[in-house]
């Protein structure tokens, strides 16, 4: 045996549970399939930016365990998200704030915001919401849903908002103070160097092959490892024996202008459901860096097809029982299946390296 861990995936996941597992004293091979480390957290540098090459990523998290361990890593320049929404013209901001009441309504205090949206709510009549329309009528009322909400919903999931489960809406923020701080969080930032220089002093001395896919690499290397992690798709490990989970992809559109800035925000979302994009990037506004030309992302919203990258999961009845049909045949397998795609389930940045880190602390004590 050669290595303790083969770790599929060079991405936040692997990265934290091999720099565990390597500081531990364990021997371990990273592979990648793709040319490039960090997973979808992917920074290039472009004319001195940062480009979030799978889509904008703010570190933010409550937890100082969690803060510590990537500033280890990295130095966070601080970035708060503070995102702008454009409906047909009008520009409303993000979160729900008395900034935003105060621009769609006119109203200067809580009590005049508060009593706005309770009284559009009792006018609906609703009792239990029983889709995702009637949680975000029955939580924000008519005027904020049919401007903020519903299109931009309906963009991102390619379903109507009546078609939807009510708990997706539920982590939208909805405050009554003139703050446009979108996490709230504790700590917040970008790593100002980006986040590939992050996950590289992660891996720093591990060995990593990348534009390696697994299931062609695991067949004459097999007895080489004790253990595997993977953190690519389940049902993919499985061969897709059950079927396919569903998801939903992004299209990024990315553009270069010779001009200082665009839209003067990190990000603006289209809220419209005429607009086909969701929102547009300039990453520009992540680091505040200086040049004289700017990027832009556009995300165009897709079903998930072979080939695309499955960013979203689609934790409907169907699905989430077909997950737990696969997960059901990990039981006496030497492998351990983590991560967005391998549990199914989205995972906020810090949550991936709590995760991550539970993990190795279990395989740790269970070696003891």
């Amino acid at each position: 045996m050669k290595y303790d861990y083969l770790i599929v995936g060079a991405g936040l996941t692997g990265a934290v549970f091999a720099r565990e597992m390597t500081d531990a004293g364990k021997k371990c091979l990273v592979i990648e399939k793709r040319g490039h480390i960090a997973g979808n957290i992917y920074t290039e540098r472009q004319y001195g930016i940062d480009v979030h090459k799978y889509g904008a990523h703010i570190f933010h998290t409550n937890d100082d365990s969690v803060w510590e361990y990537v500033n280890r890593f990295a130095t966070f320049n601080g970035f708060v998200n503070s995102p702008i929404a454009n409906f047909k013209g009008e520009r409303y901001n993000l979160p729900f704030n008395m900034n935003t009441f105060e621009q769609m309504w006119g109203v200067k205090t809580a009590e005049e915001a508060q009593a706005k949206i309770a009284a559009q709510i009792a006018d609906l009549h609703l009792d239990e919401p029983k889709n995702l329309e009637e949680q975000a009528l029955k939580m924000l009322g008519r005027d904020i849903y049919e401007k903020l909400v519903k299109g931009y919903t309906e963009k991102q999931w390619g379903r109507d908002c009546k078609e939807l489960p009510s708990f997706i809406i539920k982590r939208l923020p909805l405050r009554f103070t003139y703050d446009n701080n979108y996490f709230n969080a504790k700590y917040q930032g970008i790593p100002i160097d980006g986040y590939t220089a992050m996950v590289e002093n992660m891996l720093d001395g591990i060995e990593v092959k990348l534009n390696t896919d697994y299931f062609e690499f695991i067949g004459s290397t097999a007895d080489t490892f004790g253990k595997v992690l993977f953190t690519g798709k389940i049902d993919e490990f499985f061969g897709y024996e059950d079927g396919k989970l569903e998801y939903r992809t992004i299209n990024h559109v990315e553009k270069k202008l010779d001009q200082e800035d665009f839209q003067g925000n990190a990000v603006v979302n289209y809220t419209d459901r005429e607009t086909p994009y969701t929102r547009i990037i300039e990453h520009k506004h992540f680091t505040g860096v200086k040049s004289d030309c700017t990027v832009i992302s556009y995300e165009y919203p897709a079903e998930w097809t072979d080939g695309a990258e499955a960013y979203y999961p689609i934790n409907d009845e169907k699905n989430n029982a077909l997950y737990e049909k696969y997960r059901a045949k990990l039981e006496n397998k030497n492998v351990i299946i983590v991560g967005r795609l391998g549990e199914y389930k989205y995972y906020d940045m810090d949550k991936v390296i709590e995760r991550a880190l539970m993990l190795a602390q279990k395989e740790l004590r269970a070696t003891l």
